[in-house]
């Protein structure tokens, strides 16, 4: 646990780049951009974009430069759903099990770790996001969308259930009712209707939709202290599923409790008296107080 210590200026590298086999992290300024990257498959999910996705979400994580993680597209497309390339048997696992239970949703487990990001994450949907392309954005905390591109919850059109967590997320997002319609009719659903549900917070022009992406992370980046960022995405995901809203007054009044007493919590009175920007000192990976009770991920039990 962090007691407090003197808040230096931020320190970001100029630019850095991660390359994977499906898709490339670049990291500048406070800034990391997740470019899925199979441009010429419409940035189709397949196995090796599972395992890329959950190492780069890994790595910002544990990257205190990180403040913000956008994810987008390159090409023309964000995600055209799973990579149907393996034909009529794509989603045939057979009688395959672990330990007697049902083989885990990939995308599922991609979804799942976007969720425990200690980073807030934001979608640059700058085309079609179709299947997975449209579930794993759920987790993510901001949606951003690009006129031309479409939506599709498009899981019983190719005969099986929505994936990544979706039903838990996906009405708590629009609703139940319009989840339900969308899923049951399968259909591609243009920007404005998506951001008439609100699951978008803004549309742009295609080409301009990873600069407004940039722009407000860039906000995020410099006006909220990183640690505050972090128990702040958790705290607001986490209560959706709460019984009663005392049970966000107990997480609420510990998480006020721990923080109020880091350097960051001066620095931030500091830095608004004196009309200054802030020089936010703690870093999420090891000044994030330790409570008990914080979350713990269930065990996948199928």
């Amino acid at each position: 646990m962090c007691t407090g210590r003197p808040a230096p200026a931020a320190r970001w590298p100029s630019v850095a780049t991660v390359s994977y086999t499906t898709i490339d992290l670049q990291i500048e300024d406070g800034t990391a951009v997740i470019w899925l990257d199979r441009p010429e498959k419409l940035n189709a999910f397949n196995g090796a974009m599972v395992t890329d996705l959950l190492d780069a979400f890994e790595r910002t994580d544990n990257d205190d430069d990180v403040r913000v993680v956008i994810v987008t597209g390159r090409g023309r497309g964000f995600c055209a759903g799973a990579d149907l390339s393996g034909g009529a048997r794509t989603f045939d696992y057979g009688r395959a099990t672990l330990a007697g239970r049902a083989p885990r949703d990939t995308g599922g487990l991609v979804a799942l770790r976007i969720f425990r990001s200690t980073k807030p994450v934001i979608a640059a949907i700058n085309g079609p996001a179709v299947g997975i392309g449209a579930t794993m954005t759920l987790p993510m905390d901001i949606r951003l969308m690009a006129e031309g591109a479409r939506m599709g919850f498009v899981f019983g059109a190719r005969g099986i259930v929505p994936d990544a967590a979706s039903s838990w997320f996906l009405p708590r997002l629009v609703g139940v009712s319009r989840a339900l319609e969308w899923c049951l009719t399968a259909r591609l659903l243009p920007a404005a209707e998506v951001f008439e549900a609100g699951l978008v917070r803004s549309v742009h022009p295609d080409t301009e939709v990873l600069a407004a992406a940039r722009a407000l992370a860039g906000e995020i980046a410099t006006s909220v202290a990183p640690v505050s960022a972090s128990i702040t995405r958790q705290m607001m995901w986490r209560m959706l599923g709460a019984s009663h809203p005392m049970e966000a007054h107990r997480v609420d009044s510990l998480a006020i409790w721990k923080t109020g007493r880091l350097a960051d919590s001066a620095e931030g009175i500091d830095a608004f008296m004196l009309k200054r920007p802030a020089r936010w000192g703690l870093r999420p990976s090891v000044d994030t107080p330790e409570w008990d009770p914080w979350w713990v991920e269930p065990p996948y039990e199928a």
